[in-house]
């Protein structure tokens, strides 16, 4: 597949920075360009095609997936979702359903109330408005109900193809944490990390950051002992300098 190349756009200066008469503090990069390129080469002889582990059918079932994801697991949102989409993988039969047939599927997620509200009044407009087609670009995705930049940033990757980099929890966290694309916003991480992504590696580098922070560089505790880039790391939580073998891991396992 094809790499487009994507042109990161500057945040423009807060009002309370301009009233001050402050600039708007730059990004110094912590890594050089030769660096970066060797950190996302590891991360791919690691996992060569890395997959989102939200379980899906169609562009449909994705959006729905992410969307219900927002604090939620993606464990915990397909054993939610597995029997939802075997009765409604199409808006007009999720519509069909109601805001209750959905609830008593999802219960078990987190904000199930207003998830099963917006997943409704989502099918609603993609009838209304989209002929029942989940569409392709941001503008007309975040337009959708419950549906925000990081949600349409994973639909336009793993369903169109698109080259974007969605920050949830884990990329947000390695962006501050490793010192490779610090920043007080999703926005800003994601803003930041396009800067210095190297373009052959964007495709699948959502998944790579999301992976890496999910089983190796943990909310809790970075198990760096298990970390393939330990020796290129700037973590001031870093507590070993020696990388892990870098070794191609076992296929991923979706949906257990």
């Amino acid at each position: 597949m094809a790499l487009a190349k994507i042109k990161s756009t500057k945040t423009p200066a807060t009002k309370s920075s301009i009233s001050k008469g402050r600039k708007p503090k730059r990004f110094k990069p912590a890594y050089t360009p030769d660096e970066m390129v060797e950190i996302f080469r590891r991360f791919s002889v690691q996992r060569p095609e890395p997959k989102g582990e939200l379980e899906h059918v169609n562009p449909f079932t994705l959006v729905v997936a992410v969307a219900l994801s927002a604090q939620a697991t993606d464990i915990g949102v397909n054993r939610a979702t597995r029997e939802l989409f075997k009765i409604a993988d199409t808006p007009e039969k999720m519509l069909a359903l109601g805001e209750d047939g959905v609830i008593a599927h999802i219960r078990t997620i987190g904000l199930y109330r207003n998830k099963a509200k917006n997943v409704i009044a989502l099918c609603r407009m993609l009838i209304d408005e989209f002929g029942s087609e989940v569409p392709s670009t941001r503008e007309d995705l975040v337009r959708l109900p419950g549906v925000g930049r990081k949600t349409a940033n994973v639909v336009m990757s793993m369903a169109f193809g698109i080259p974007t980099l969605a920050v949830d929890t884990h990329v947000f966290r390695i962006g501050n944490r490793c010192l490779m694309a610090p920043g007080r916003t999703p926005d800003e991480v994601e803003e930041q990390f396009l800067k210095v992504i190297p373009d052959q590696y964007l495709f699948h580098a959502h998944h790579w950051l999301i992976l890496h922070g999910r089983y190796t560089c943990k909310a809790r505790k970075p198990e760096c002992e298990h970390c393939v880039i330990a020796d290129l790391c700037r973590s001031p939580e870093k507590t070993c300098p020696i990388p892990a073998p870098l070794v191609e891991l076992p296929p991923q396992v979706i949906g257990v």
